[in-house]
């Protein structure tokens, strides 16, 4: 640790620098999981800025590795891109969730959004977006255009991968 006049520069250490999976029994790997949906959630709260894209993209398979079925949600974000609610809307089956332009519509209407970030698991766990989620996510930036909601991104997501509309230029 250096002290000086101007600055105070400080090293933090990282406990779990040296630590693997293969090092951890299974409830062990299971608080490891819980702590970090604990850190993710205090990042991704209500009044939060979404400055890093790879914190969302974690949070967001984080959030749904476990889940069985399509879930489709939206975060809902104001003018300066803070986060005010993260709303799961559709739930589906194995292979797709019927989304509705008009309910995520209401839904910003409602919270006053001025933009949202888009997400969808994949439980095949391949990430790779479908036509039909490329259509969808043209439908709801359509919709929202004519209320003055930006849409800034579509997250298609695994446990292991995801997919950035944004990122492949596609919005």
């Amino acid at each position: 640790m250096k002290n000086t006049d101007s600055s105070v520069e400080t090293l933090e250490e990282d406990r779990l620098a040296g630590l693997k999976p293969s090092d951890l029994n299974d409830v062990e790997k299971q608080s490891v999981v819980t702590l970090a949906m604990k850190v993710l959630t205090i990042k991704h709260r209500a009044g939060r800025s979404l400055s890093k894209p790879e914190e969302t993209r974690n949070y967001l398979r984080l959030r749904l590795a476990d889940y069985r079925n399509e879930v489709f949600g939206s975060l809902f974000l104001d003018n300066r891109h803070r986060i005010i609610v993260l709303r799961e809307l559709f739930q589906g089956t194995l292979d797709g969730a019927s989304v509705h332009p008009r309910v995520v519509v209401q839904q910003a209407m409602e919270v006053n959004a001025a933009a949202l970030v888009f997400f969808h698991n994949h439980p095949s766990g391949v990430a790779e977006p479908s036509q039909a989620d490329r259509r969808i996510t043209d439908r709801l930036k359509d919709a929202l255009a004519l209320v003055d909601v930006r849409v800034l991104d579509h997250f298609v997501v695994t446990a292991g991968e995801s997919v950035s509309f944004a990122e492949r230029g596609w919005l």
